[in-house]
């Protein structure tokens, strides 16, 4: 049976795989697009939805829990973007693209 902790790891690895670029390389490899994994909500809704139903949940707690999961997705993605960014600034201060200024006044 999966428990809470199952559904939000499930639901954090749909996120994780489309975020950190695993969709898209596959994609890229098959030469195909898969829309129902290169989404996020989609994905995390139909792994969802299957790992339940095939768990034993009856199936209104398992669409109700996958659309759940879904909704949750959108702000797990919304985080990741967030923390990308706040990376991507201090990445930025700590090895900056272009060399420093000089005052030569």
């Amino acid at each position: 049976m999966l428990t809470g902790i199952d559904i939000a790891m499930l639901t954090f690895s749909c996120v994780a795989a489309n975020h950190l670029g695993l969709v898209g390389a596959i994609e890229e490899v098959l030469k195909r697009n898969i829309p129902i994994v290169n989404c996020p909500k989609c994905f995390t809704f139909w792994v969802i939805l299957f790992t339940t139903c095939f768990s034993g949940w009856n199936m209104v707690a398992a669409l109700a829990v996958s659309f759940l999961s879904a909704y949750a997705s959108l702000w797990l993605q919304l985080i990741f973007t967030f923390i990308d960014k706040l990376f991507d600034k201090l990445y930025d201060k700590i090895h900056p693209t272009a060399p420093p200024a000089t005052d030569h006044t």
